[in-house]
């Protein structure tokens, strides 16, 4: 299935200043203050305060890899290190608060509690560590299938993808027991993963240009569907069509809406209720390698930078990294009426 809607449209997009100059791998907004954590290949996590304009203030920088902030006032991350670790914007103080056997490739955080941070690692686990009491101990470990791609979290829903295209889905309420487990319905490997904001579902994009719709439960298999994304027409490849990673997907709190993104460079709104899609961005100058909406629904950012899918000599000199800043309008991300 394609979508079809909106026209290409430019964007009056703000660039963050001062940049990481390696890769950046995520950049997650605070739910509750107006920072912007992005992590770089560079081993740095750095913090910005973003006015309501789109304008922007570096704040603060650690090192580290794959920031997620929580109350407004602390970022956790993990990293190639095997390391968990949390840094206070206040004070200025670093400290680790949770280590894997391998490297940690996703950092989630919930306000249960008073804060858990859930990491998901390659030595197929997920741990969760109470942050108000730092232990070297997780409160528990879950045993997976395989090595953790990617990893989300909305309401108690937690959804895993894994190594050998397994979905392990996760109640929150019963945090120490994988709920479901599926074959994802791509079939290539996962390259990314998204809740839906009720937490009834999730969206789940691969390297081969493909994103899919699922629901939780059964009684709602009737609306999962999946459909193609990220492609370009090419006179020169086999079947006349280029293929991208999906490389990001994001959802709106407010509106339900989503984004996906690719190692083509564009940057998509939808709407998976009425299968419409919203909006396509003009191209960027090189890959989008991750992306996040602010806590107010009313800025858009994406990661320009090299995603590392052509492997390192995909990586050329004066290749661009820069985050852009893209101020919302409802009518390019509010719900369209089903058809």
């Amino acid at each position: 299935m394609a979508f079809f809607g909106a026209q290409p449209t430019s964007p009056a997009d703000i660039e963050l200043i001062d940049p990481p100059p390696d890769s950046i791998s995520s950049i997650s907004f605070s739910p509750t203050a107006d920072f912007l954590a992005v992590g770089s290949w560079d081993n740095n996590v750095r913090v910005y305060e973003i006015d309501t304009n789109g304008r922007s203030q570096g704040k603060a920088m650690y090192s580290h890899e794959g920031p997620v902030l929580d109350d407004g006032t602390k970022v956790f991350s993990g990293g190639a290190d095997k390391a968990a670790r949390m840094y206070d914007l206040q004070t200025g103080a670093s400290q680790q608060v949770g280590a894997h056997d391998a490297p940690i490739k996703c950092v989630r955080w919930i306000e249960t509690g008073g804060g858990i941070l859930i990491t998901g690692s390659w030595d197929k686990t997920v741990k969760y560590w109470n942050t108000s009491t730092v232990s070297p101990t997780p409160m528990g470990t879950l045993q997976l299938p395989e090595r953790v791609y990617a990893m989300d979290v909305a309401q108690l829903l937690l959804v895993v993808a894994t190594a050998e295209r397994q979905i392990c889905t996760i109640n929150l309420a019963q945090p120490d027991t994988i709920y479901k487990k599926i074959d994802s319905p791509l079939k290539w490997q996962t390259r990314t993963i998204a809740c839906f904001p009720a937490g009834d579902g999730y969206a789940v994009g691969s390297v081969e240009g493909r994103v899919a719709i699922q629901y939780i439960e059964d009684k709602d298999s009737s609306n999962n569907f999946s459909f193609k994304c990220h492609r370009k027409d090419a006179a020169n490849s086999k079947d006349g069509t280029s293929v991208y990673s999906v490389n990001a997907i994001s959802f709106h709190i407010q509106h339900g809406t989503f984004s996906t993104s690719g190692s083509d460079g564009v940057v998509y709104f939808w709407d998976k209720d009425s299968k419409t899609r919203l909006k396509t961005f003009d191209a960027a100058p090189g890959p989008i390698t991750c992306t996040a909406f602010n806590r107010t629904g009313t800025i858009f950012a994406y990661a320009v930078s090299y995603d590392w899918s052509k492997g390192h000599t995909g990586m050329t000199p004066g290749h661009v990294n820069k985050v852009m800043l893209h101020p919302l309008k409802d009518e390019e991300i509010k719900r369209k009426p089903k058809k």
